[in-house]
């Protein structure tokens, strides 16, 4: 009803009304309409929640970056509590594991002189691993290059001007041999290069030991280790105490670099580690590439037995190889198979093996518990790939 008509109304209803009869009053607004509130979307606690996973098409390198790097710090953060209740102060961490290690010249030049054979065992891990090899016979290859290299020290093969290429060259061959057969078992009979791997490492190692403690026996000690390398056997220092090795590390690092990022090869391998099928399928020689990154992976950790007992030990000894495979996965999972990040990793968790032989000194911290701390990084990383890889999304529950 309209505000025009309101006013008639009433004035008529009032002359229709008996005489002495209040008059009638009418609201000229509309009734009220009761409306219901909104309800609220009832929550549910967290424990009953439903997720769905997901697996992710295409991440961009930055988030990438942020959860390895969210990871590594939950690794560090775990590590840290685990030495701060050992007894070691919280301020003394800064101290042991930056300043004292990486602004130290004689410390640092340690870090250096340690990274130099991880490096190479970290380049042997992610080579293997791009081609979605998991090679675990690391340690094993590593003391195969080893012995080849002695064995051309104790039997004197070759002029001295050419003996230390003549042991680079060896412990190249034997390491690239000893992971020629896992690499064959894997292609031809489909065994699972885990198993081979792994069981040739102690293969290796026992070896390893009948002729330390038998025929290469140190006959002017009697301890179980070789004779002394010679002068010329040994890796030469360069200028401010650095060692040759980080230097042939390097370049071994740059080499693997345009393997695997620029050459021909590694585009294929690209393909191989993505979907082997279907690389297969557009004519990518997946079995070729699969054993020429094994050969190279079993080569290169021959080469960093050959850098351990060449320019550290300088003879070879009965553990020399000791922790290098775990630490060489290590590097592989943190620079995700890049062999320039592998090398920056290296140089970082050689500084971890520097900084456990201070806390083992001067806090009387074992060295397995730098071992410990290596496990709990490598688990956080190897976890915060599948947040790379998957996405949890939430499933709405029935009746909400």
């Amino acid at each position: 009803m309209s505000d025009a008509l309101a006013p008639e109304m009433t004035g008529a209803l009032a002359e229709a009304a008996p005489p002495g009869a209040a008059p009638a009053v009418i609201d000229a607004a509309p009734p009220a309409i009761e409306t219901e509130a909104p309800r609220r979307p009832r929550r549910m606690p967290l424990a009953s929640r439903r997720f769905s996973v997901e697996i992710r098409q295409l991440m961009a390198w930055q988030w990438q970056a942020l959860i390895l790097a969210i990871a590594i710090l939950a690794g560090m953060a775990i590590s840290a509590a685990i030495l701060i209740a050992a007894g070691i102060a919280p301020k003394d961490l800064l101290n042991e594991f930056v300043v004292q290690t990486f602004f130290d010249k004689q410390n640092f030049e340690a870090v250096l002189f340690q990274a130099a054979p991880m490096i190479l065992i970290g380049l042997a891990a992610s080579i293997a691993f791009r081609a979605r090899f998991w090679n675990l016979g690391l340690e094993g290859q590593m003391i195969c290059g080893a012995i080849a290299a002695t064995t051309v020290s104790l039997y004197e093969i070759g002029p001295e001007a050419t003996r230390l290429p003549l042991m680079f060259a060896a412990a190249f061959c034997a390491g690239l041999l000893w992971a020629l057969g896992p690499a064959l078992l894997k292609l031809r009979l489909s065994v699972n290069e885990i198993i081979s791997t792994l069981m040739l490492n102690y293969v290796a190692s026992n070896f390893l030991l009948h002729l330390v403690y038998g025929a290469w026996k140190d006959p002017k000690d009697g301890f179980p280790h070789s004779a002394e390398f010679r002068v010329f056997e040994r890796l030469p220092e360069l200028m401010h105490g650095l060692s040759s090795a980080i230097l042939l590390a390097l370049i071994v690092a740059l080499v693997a670099w345009w393997f695997v990022d620029i050459s021909r090869a590694g585009l294929y391998l690209r393909f191989v580690n993505s979907n082997p099928r279907m690389a297969h399928a557009v004519g990518v020689p997946v079995r070729k590439m699969t054993l020429a990154a094994v050969l190279l992976s079993g080569a290169l950790a021959g080469v960093a037995g050959f850098v351990v007992v060449s320019g550290q030990e300088g003879r070879l000894t009965q553990a020399f190889y000791s922790g290098y495979g775990f630490s060489g996965i290590l590097i592989a999972f943190l620079a995700r198979n890049n062999p320039l990040a592998a090398s920056v990793v290296a140089i970082l968790i050689a500084g971890l093996f520097v900084t456990g032989r201070s806390l083992q000194v001067f806090y009387q911290i074992p060295f397995s518990m730098v071992q410990l701390i290596q496990a709990i990084i490598v688990i956080c990383v190897a976890s915060s790939d599948f947040f790379i890889r998957h996405r949890l999304r939430p499933v709405a529950a029935k009746g909400v």
